[in-house]
């Protein structure tokens, strides 16, 4: 039976027969698609509002458009920025009008908007803003860098999020019945089935693609289970088994971040490489790349955290694989930076400190007075503002009375601390 399936391949790849043909088949983007969500509420409407869909490949863009025209059965135009230019958008722009009169709405689908050019996405205002056509864009770009402003206030943005594990597997189930057309005639184990959700990184098309090849694999060689060898050549890469909530997960982000606290480099980059390779969330190690700058590095290089924290949304915006890249930038740049961690000691004596004496009162001299009867007080009496004092010379005490002798930050001296110690220094100098 196997053989009788694929006699006649189907000419459409997987992914386009998979396509749901009802809003209802649609998988994933609950938080716009879910009851009471904003492309569920507006898909009821006569006319749909223009706006940009902005998400990752294989996240449903085209998807949402097709069912959208279709629930609101409108005349449907696809095109792809692309190949279109002005003249393209003038002649629907032109369709259209004829289209409006009979109220028959004309929804245009402008794959990869950010390819326009601004002159070609100023073609489209008028028709925008005249209602003439419905525009819905889709982009992986950011539009606030790649949509001209006098285009973007006239849409509204929606952000499409990676597919959910579990939106995956409901898509690679359809896939197996699709195919098979009864119960385990093709069959793939727990395993498998992870490893090619995981490396498909959200993306739904990437993931019906690999399975296809797979699927085709399995045929030639006349097995009818899927298994991670066919898998392997289906995505001619080595596979690295990775549970993204398991111990593998926190083990090799547990040696990433003791690498590069130890200042190696190459073991770093080496850790970095396993997790994403292996299909880690990008954003999960530019976050704690984020948190080893502070805790780890401190004031002992304070551009550490700037950097980190720049990481942070540049990976965010770029997305892998360039996202690597921006990590192995950081990577390296946090291993080669010393090291201080005085600033999360010194958080944790304070903290022992206010659990240990309670809310002790604030010295009258560093409360707020906006009102009369706090100046009466004495609110903020004898308070000297440090810049109008010489050599920012002040005589008066910050902590409350009991605890005016406890220190809780002592720099160690590395890196710009050095330069702290000798402003403490001074300062306590210039008090005495």
């Amino acid at each position: 039976m196997q053989e009788e399936l694929f006699d006649k391949p189907n000419p459409l790849p997987l992914a386009a027969c998979l396509r749901p043909k009802n809003w209802e088949e649609f998988v994933g983007q609950k938080d716009l698609v879910g009851p009471g969500e904003i492309l569920n509420e507006v898909r009821q409407n006569i006319r749909l509002p223009s706006f940009i869909l902005w998400g990752p490949p294989g996240c449903g863009k085209t998807t949402l458009a097709r069912l959208l025209a279709k629930e609101v059965c409108a005349n449907y135009i696809e095109l792809s920025a692309i190949h279109a230019g002005v003249g393209d958008i003038k002649k629907i722009g032109q369709n259209a009008k004829n289209y409006t009169q009979s109220e028959k709405p004309t929804l245009l689908f402008l794959d990869e908007i950010h390819r326009f050019n601004k002159a070609q996405q100023d073609s489209l205002l008028s028709l925008v803003e005249e209602g003439i056509i419905t525009l819905i864009g889709a982009t992986t770009e950011n539009p606030s860098f790649s949509v001209i402003s006098p285009l973007l206030s006239r849409l509204k943005v929606l952000v499409l999020k990676p597919l959910l594990d579990n939106d995956l597997k409901i898509i690679l189930h359809r896939a197996l019945s699709f195919y098979a057309k009864e119960k385990n005639l093709f069959s793939i184990d727990e395993k498998t089935e992870n490893i090619l959700i995981q490396s498909s990184n959200g993306d739904a098309r990437k993931m019906l693609n690999t399975l296809e090849i797979a699927l085709g694999l399995a045929l030639i060689e006349k097995k009818s289970h899927l298994t991670l060898e066919l898998l392997t050549k289906a995505l001619q890469t080595k596979i690295i088994p990775h549970d993204r909530n398991g111990e593998n997960h926190y083990d090799l982000i547990s040696a990433l971040i003791k690498s590069l606290r130890g200042s190696d480099p190459n073991a770093g980059l080496y850790y970095l490489a396993r997790l994403l390779e292996a299909g880690e969330d990008p954003l999960f190690v530019a976050r704690r790349l984020v948190i080893l700058a502070s805790e780890d590095i401190g004031n002992a290089n304070p551009k550490a955290l700037e950097l980190a924290t720049a990481s942070l949304e540049a990976v965010n915006r770029i997305g892998m694989p360039e996202a690597a890249i921006i990590l192995a930038h950081v990577t390296t740049y946090l291993a080669g930076c010393p090291k201080s961690n005085a600033s999360t000691i010194a958080y944790d004596k304070a903290v022992e400190a206010v659990r240990l004496h309670g809310s002790l009162p604030v010295p009258l001299h560093l409360r707020n007075a906006p009102t009369k009867l706090m100046k009466e007080l004495g609110y903020g009496k004898g308070y000297k503002y440090a810049h109008d004092q010489p050599y920012l010379k002040v005589s008066h005490d910050y902590l409350p009375k009991s605890i005016q002798n406890i220190s809780f930050y002592e720099p160690k001296g590395i890196g710009y601390e050095k330069e702290m110690i000798k402003w403490f220094d001074w300062i306590k100098k210039k008090k005495e």
